[in-house]
């Protein structure tokens, strides 16, 4: 079953002559705007013990349709209202002993469901967030977020803190593109940086890329600075 994303009355049209007619299907308005995530280790008590999230700028659907590269990050610091945001969740879903990954929209324009800037309500997972997030959560914090889990279980707290925060930047390049940078020149480039490359297994490509770089940065600067020298093309 197909997702459809419809901008103009062609569009409305062509679905409608596309979509399957035995297939019940659900209409709502597109937001515009990035996903911001509250990523978050939960005691017993349903309070935090470790808070970080990440922010991904681009759509995944888009990254699927356009064949585009992907790129994601955790934050160097927790923005305050997406904190309060899931905290709120937390306490709204009686979270207890949890590694919780929350998603919420940052709307990039004004909608009816809000203003830009705000933050709406997306999603709830009781799980991690997927893929190489829980590691890029120990680089960005310095941290292991692993023991901290563990410890929850076993202790019901921890003594394995935060270190030095980074920005940790996931940019992951789609096969076939003509690269400024070669992977060799990239990964020379960023040696200080770098903390994870490797290639994607195909039944994650299309939506993460198929060769990946993570990579640890001070300031936001610096990483839209490797994102550029990642994903720019001739």
């Amino acid at each position: 079953v197909s997702t459809y994303k419809l901008k103009r009355d062609e569009d409305l049209v062509f679905f409608m002559n596309d979509r399957p007619k035995d297939v019940p299907y659900i209409m709502e308005e597109f937001v515009n705007a990035e996903v911001n995530s509250y990523d978050a280790i939960i005691d017993s008590n349903g309070e935090p013990i470790f808070e970080t999230g990440n922010v991904t700028p681009d759509s995944v659907m888009d990254i699927v349709n356009n064949n585009d590269n992907s790129i994601y990050y955790i934050v160097k610091d927790l923005a305050d209202d997406v904190r309060e945001a899931g905290r709120a969740t937390v306490k709204s879903f009686g979270v207890k002993s949890r590694f919780v990954h929350f998603e919420f929209f940052r709307l990039t324009a004004d909608q009816e469901i809000g203003k830009k800037g705000d933050i709406v309500a997306l999603e709830v997972n009781m799980r991690p967030c997927g893929g190489f997030s829980p590691d890029m959560m120990n680089f960005a914090n310095s941290t292991d977020v692993y023991k901290i889990y563990a410890d929850m279980i076993a202790y019901d707290s921890s003594l394995k803190g935060v270190g030095e925060r980074n920005f940790c930047a996931f940019a992951g390049r789609r096969d076939g593109k003509n690269f400024k940078l070669s992977h060799d020149e990239l990964c020379a480039k960023y040696a200080a940086n770098m903390k994870m490359v490797t290639r994607i297994p195909d039944a994650l490509s299309g939506a993460m890329g198929n060769q990946m770089y993570v990579a640890n940065f001070p300031t936001k600067e610096e990483m839209n600075e490797f994102y550029k020298d990642a994903c720019e093309t001739w």
